[in-house]
């Protein structure tokens, strides 16, 4: 398990043990929406602003690699669906753990939608992967959502909680999962859930202070970082807003305290 341990701590901040990580995988999901037209240019902005990590898929790790400035850990997202198919709570695999290897990938994540029609070929899929990772010493990060007919709210502490377990149970090294809306029961997910949490950044949100309130929250409950896309790379500021989240997180400043972080810091 060495090279996991290694690996993991080009995610995690030595110092706090937390992490800031930006996802931009959704050009897949959804098309080369503004904020990712360019890979490069916005792994430059975040990596300036002080993230920890982003999750790409295998095409954009190569096109989109840098070569230059602040180092960025790599995370190759495995699995894939796009709002275009019959069915895009069905994530399918695309990619394999040697593949991120050869890459030179960091991590690598999976998405379950647990509740979906086909959560059944999804555990299977997060189980092999487990599989591979155990043997390659690659952490693995889960994405699990409450998804499907019989999810009431998706940001149910019931629901969540049932989620992140499945990925700690089924091997997963990471849980990527939704706020519950509150530090107290948020608290109780990550008291069930034995391996790191980090918080999905979610829709985009009305207000940076919201999202900041979000953070402090969640960090507050005991979570181990965010995983926030559209609410960074949409950003007029990409840069500033993870220099903001990264207050948070890394320094645990307040939510109005990080708002006062300009540009210039």
């Amino acid at each position: 398990m060495r090279g996991t341990s290694i690996r993991m701590e080009r995610i995690f901040n030595r110092n706090t043990g937390n992490a800031v990580i930006i996802p931009m995988d959704h050009g897949v999901t959804v098309g080369p929406i503004k904020g990712i037209k360019s890979v490069k240019a916005i792994a430059d902005a975040v990596a300036s602003g002080g993230a920890d990590a982003a999750i790409v898929h295998k095409g954009a790790a190569i096109f989109g690699h840098r070569g230059y400035g602040r180092d960025l850990g790599l995370i190759i997202h495995l699995s894939a669906s796009t709002a275009l198919g019959p069915d895009p709570n069905n994530k399918v695999l695309v990619a394999t753990v040697e593949e991120a290897l050869k890459i030179g990938a960091d991590a690598v994540s999976i998405h379950v939608n647990v509740g979906a029609e086909d959560e059944s070929h999804m555990l299977s899929t997060l189980g092999e992967i487990s599989r591979h990772c155990q043997e390659w010493g690659m952490p693995l990060l889960a994405m699990m959502y409450p998804r499907g007919k019989k999810i009431k709210d998706e940001y149910s502490e019931e629901y969540i909680a049932h989620a992140a377990r499945v990925g700690a149970e089924l091997g997963a090294d990471i849980v990527k999962t939704n706020y519950t809306g509150d530090p107290d029961s948020f608290a109780r997910v990550v008291e069930c859930c034995p391996i790191p949490v980090v918080i999905a950044g979610g829709p985009r949100v009305e207000s940076e202070l919201d999202l900041l309130t979000m953070v402090e929250g969640a960090i507050s409950a005991g979570a181990r970082g965010v995983a926030i896309g559209r609410n960074v790379f949409q950003h007029e500021n990409p840069a500033l807003i993870t220099r903001r989240i990264c207050g948070v997180v890394h320094k645990g400043l307040p939510a109005r305290e990080a708002l006062e972080i300009a540009s210039a810091e």
